[in-house]
């Protein structure tokens, strides 16, 4: 399964990871790659602030902490990329048995 700058605009992205991990085949690949919350002291708290006139304008959050959000939905990380000043991430992963 493989998706690009979807979970920031769906909702409730635990949600729909969860979702994903449930019909991705348990021997299956799961590869994201989404923007997220800068970690930076000074960034991430900026993207924080801006984050209700962004979604208002473009529908999309900023602020995201996606690589989290993969962990709590049952998907198990087996590599994680920085990129774009540490703002983009390509996520690769798989299902977690449950």
């Amino acid at each position: 399964m493989v998706a690009t700058c979807v979970f920031c605009t769906v909702p409730d992205p635990v949600q729909g990871l969860k979702e994903v991990r449930r019909v991705c085949r348990h021997d299956g690949r799961i590869v994201l790659l989404e923007h997220v919350r800068s970690e930076h002291w000074f960034l991430g708290p900026v993207m924080d602030a801006l984050n209700p006139l962004v979604l208002y304008l473009i529908g999309s959050n900023i602020n995201r902490r996606t690589v989290a959000n993969v962990r709590m939905a049952g998907i198990e990380i087996d590599r994680e990329e920085a990129l774009a000043g540490k703002i983009v991430k390509l996520i690769v992963g798989h299902p977690q048995e449950i």
